[in-house]
């Protein structure tokens, strides 16, 4: 077992006002579970002192950790997460939001039998646009991933190592742990924990990041349903594209076979373009699932080899 048992991790931005009060206060809550721990800031290129604030701050158990750039906090959280030591991992917003007194009912949720479970904010205390599209988000998310769950964007989690070491995070998908976790076989769940209105300062993410977080779910789940079988989607995307195409060309061809001119109707072309698009749908498709295999039987190989090599 390793000598720490809880890691918390803190992305932060420009956060130089909030950590003095924020790391304190985590520092207290951890000691008081009686449990070794560390925490972690990954300073994701903060443009406000936080280096300065982190220089008096940092110690055996603060480590400061920083970016030299601004790259978001899906990279932030996969840096961290490639240096914590703890066999259970927290992850914290730096801005004073998550209550770190909770930790006690995620710790005692996570160890009922379930590898990840997500601080769920019961009553929270952001502003009516966000709430409302946080619940839009959140329901498209459940819908189209078949992952239960109401809060999947809380940045209050807590997870056993083994699920940490699977995560490969960029983008916005630090929004999706628990469907990438459930994805990797492990078990999820929440529970409703307190949240508190912002320290200081305003939060650094904007409407932008409502459109990213949608076109990011289109990545995870094509990643989570069509990665071991890529034919499903490009095959079948071109098979009903052509069969739109096949439709519009024989009825081009009933036309033309009772006497009407078609050269220049747009049906015509439209039939035509379809079904080239669908030959290369197909066709994408083929080289996909070809790739896949190929990979599939090199990593059967390699296990092979290495099952071989053993004394």
């Amino acid at each position: 077992m390793s000598a720490v048992e809880l890691s918390v991790l803190l992305p932060a931005y420009n956060e130089a006002d909030n950590l003095p009060e924020v790391i304190p206060a985590i520092a207290a809550a951890l000691e008081a579970l009686g449990r070794s721990w560390e925490i972690v800031v990954v300073d994701d290129g903060s443009t406000d002192g936080t280096r300065g604030v982190m220089a008096a701050l940092r110690g055996d158990r603060v480590r400061y950790i920083r970016l030299r750039r601004n790259s978001g906090k899906s990279a932030a959280l996969s840096v961290g997460l490639d240096h914590v030591a703890g066999d259970l991992v927290v992850l914290m917003d730096a801005d004073g939001q998550d209550d770190p007194d909770e930790l006690g009912r995620l710790l005692a949720e996570l160890e009922g039998g379930v590898d990840l479970v997500t601080g769920r904010r019961a009553v929270r205390n952001d502003r009516f646009v966000k709430r409302t599209t946080s619940r839009l988000y959140n329901g498209v998310t459940a819908r189209v991933t078949g992952v239960p769950g109401r809060d999947f964007n809380s940045g209050f989690k807590v997870m056993r190592r083994d699920v940490a070491d699977t995560l490969e995070m960029y983008g916005e998908l630090h929004r999706y742990i628990p469907v990438l976790a459930v994805w990797n076989g492990f078990r999820v769940s929440e529970v409703d924990v307190a949240h508190r209105e912002r320290l200081h300062g305003r939060s650094k993410f904007g409407r932008a990041r409502f459109w990213r977080g949608f076109l990011d779910l289109v990545t995870v789940k094509f990643l989570t349903t069509y990665t071991a079988r890529p034919f499903h989607l490009f095959g079948g995307l071109g098979f009903v594209i052509g069969a739109v195409g096949s439709v519009l060309l024989g009825w081009m061809l009933a036309s033309k076979l009772t006497g009407h001119a078609i050269g220049n109707r747009p049906a015509l072309q439209l039939g035509v373009l379809l079904v080239v698009v669908a030959v290369q749908m197909v066709s994408l498709g083929l080289l996909a699932e070809l790739v896949v295999n190929l990979r599939r039987r090199r990593s059967l190989d390699s296990t092979a080899e290495g099952d071989l090599l053993r004394p």
